[in-house]
């Protein structure tokens, strides 16, 4: 393995490791986005949707316009198009905010004609007892990953495309009949099903992510938002948000907390959303999007694990 290989890494700190690491060689290439999360197009290398992206980041997460230029549309104006690779190795974790990249770099690779006879995904997950991202593995460990490489086909890289098609679309419950389809893809549909629990529970307007929060406040002995903050972050499951995406989840919680001297507590709000005794659906809307949908254009159900249109 030499030169003619392209790796494409998830993050920054990954490729640190690897350059200390001194195991791989070839052509290194960082995907730097947060397509979980704001509304997406299908052909993402597109002037149009490049800057659909750009205004939402630098709207929502302060990032600026010229940032997200030079960290990610520069580095997708690098790809060449028919290009041709003897591996190509994707990097990516196991949740959510990777799981929706990755997708989307396949697509872009594929759309673009970026040809290797071998594709590979290195994914971290679970590591015995625990499930860790790839920056948090030690030397031996990534190594293990990285020689015990998935090899994807070309029936796994078609389904990641079509993954990614129906995300930038408006009817999210196409995901449904996709979650038992059996691919390489290890944590795709666990993946999935975390994506539908996003839109809001048809009972309290809350989606899973914000119940479980309300549900850290009433469970432990938490002093502030700071110390939520972490909670939220450490036991977020398969959702991989960062500090920003989790913070800007908290601040939609605040009607459902009560900030005392000693601690924090759930308000009445708060106590009555814990106990799905009333929606907030109406004060909870906004036009926020997954993708191609707006997240208050559905409800999920978690008896029959669907959405449901309004």
């Amino acid at each position: 393995m030499g030169h003619h290989t392209l790796h494409i890494l998830n993050g920054d700190s990954l490729k640190a490791n690897l350059e200390a690491f001194n195991f791989v060689e070839g052509q290194t290439k960082i995907w730097r986005e947060i397509l979980c999360e704001g509304p997406t197009h299908t052909v993402l290398e597109s002037e149009a949707s490049l800057q659909k992206r750009a205004n939402f980041l630098q709207r929502y997460y302060r990032i600026s316009k010229d940032d997200y230029r030079q960290k990610f549309s520069s580095e997708l104006h690098s790809y060449k198009p028919n290009s041709q690779y003897d591996e190509i190795i994707l990097w990516f974790e196991y949740d959510l905010f990777c799981h929706i990249n990755m997708i989307a770099a396949i697509s872009f690779l594929l759309r673009n004609n970026i040809q290797a006879p071998k594709f590979s995904l290195v994914c971290s997950g679970r590591v015995k007892n625990e499930v860790l991202g790839l920056s948090e593995l030690n030397k031996t460990q990534l190594r293990q990953h990285f020689i015990n490489r998935t090899e994807l086909s070309t029936d796994d890289l078609e389904f990641a495309d079509y993954l990614w098609t129906i995300y930038c679309e408006s009817d999210p419950q196409r995901f449904v009949g996709q979650i038992k389809k059996n691919t390489s893809f290890e944590y795709m549909s666990i993946c999935l099903r975390a994506h539908l629990q996003r839109f809001p529970n048809m009972l309290t307007g809350l989606n899973v992510l914000e119940h479980n929060i309300l549900k850290m406040i009433q469970q432990h002995q938490i002093l502030n938002t700071k110390q939520l903050l972490g909670y939220a972050l450490e036991y977020q499951g398969y959702y991989g948000y960062g500090d920003m995406q989790m913070k800007r989840v908290i601040a939609r919680l605040f009607q459902f907390l009560n900030q005392t001297k000693e601690r924090l507590l759930l308000s009445e709000r708060g106590k009555l959303a814990v106990a799905e005794k009333k929606n907030f659906y109406n004060t909870q809307k906004l036009e926020w999007y997954y993708g191609g949908v707006k997240k208050y254009d559905y409800l999920y159900d978690y008896e029959s694990h669907k959405l449901l249109k309004l």
